[in-house]
């Protein structure tokens, strides 16, 4: 069994193949596959009847397309530089892939909730299909170019909070790294009217809150297909 030491070693390794700065921009490859010619691809294997209806649905908002296009997004990264760190990927890891629902124990947990497309790959692939789907949905809901690099910065944050943590813990004789889910705390009670806003600060290493914009927000089509 590796020890904390031994992960935190390999991923050292992992940054001189794949330098932090080496995930800073994306850039088209010069045989970069027609979007197009990768959805009609994986049309083939979809009933034909209900592809209209896919391709209407995904045409309706920028974020409609992102969540229907994951195919798209996987055939960009696998052109991108990477670390070799493998694991078994959601594979569309966007906003809407995540929720809430209840556990064995009659927790409510919030988690990734949809795993139609997991497949073994590196890490970081989820990581930016995450963080991709925040500055569109950012964008589509009202939000300036640098709320959505606030809201971007917000989520990989969380993520590196979460993994260092979990990175620290010993391996279980279950399997599960000595980690379990945890159940959503209770929201807290809405304050009287007239008491003004909360004053309450989040907890140390909470993401900041990423707020509305003026005008008239639009949620991310909940209607494209995954």
């Amino acid at each position: 069994m590796t020890t904390p030491a031994d992960r935190a070693a390999r991923g050292r390794a992992a940054r001189k193949r794949a330098p932090r700065s080496a995930h800073a921009c994306w850039l088209p490859s010069v045989d970069r596959p027609d979007p197009v010619a990768v959805l009609e691809r994986q049309g083939r294997d979809r009933l034909p009847e209900l592809l209209p209806v896919r391709y209407g649905r995904m045409a309706a908002s920028p974020f409609a397309f992102l969540r229907g296009a994951a195919a798209v997004m996987a055939a960009d990264l696998a052109a991108q530089p990477h670390t070799g760190l493998t694991v078994q990927l959601s594979g569309d890891a966007h906003l809407l892939n995540f929720g809430l629902y209840a556990s064995p124990e009659r927790s409510l947990l919030f988690d990734l909730n949809d795993f139609d497309e997991t497949f073994p790959g590196p890490f970081e692939w989820d990581v930016k299909r995450l963080a991709a789907s925040v500055a569109v949905a950012a964008r589509e809901n009202g939000h300036s170019d640098p709320q959505a690099r606030a809201c971007v910065l917000a989520a990989v944050a969380a993520y590196r909070n979460a993994m260092r943590r979990l990175a620290g813990l010993g391996n279980s004789p279950s399997g599960t790294n000595g980690s379990t889910p945890t159940a959503c705390r209770p929201w807290p009670a809405p304050r009287a009217a007239g008491t003004g806003p909360r004053t309450t600060s989040p907890g140390p290493g909470a993401a900041p809150a990423c707020t509305r914009s003026a005008g008239s927000p639009r949620r991310p089509a909940d209607s494209a297909a995954s």
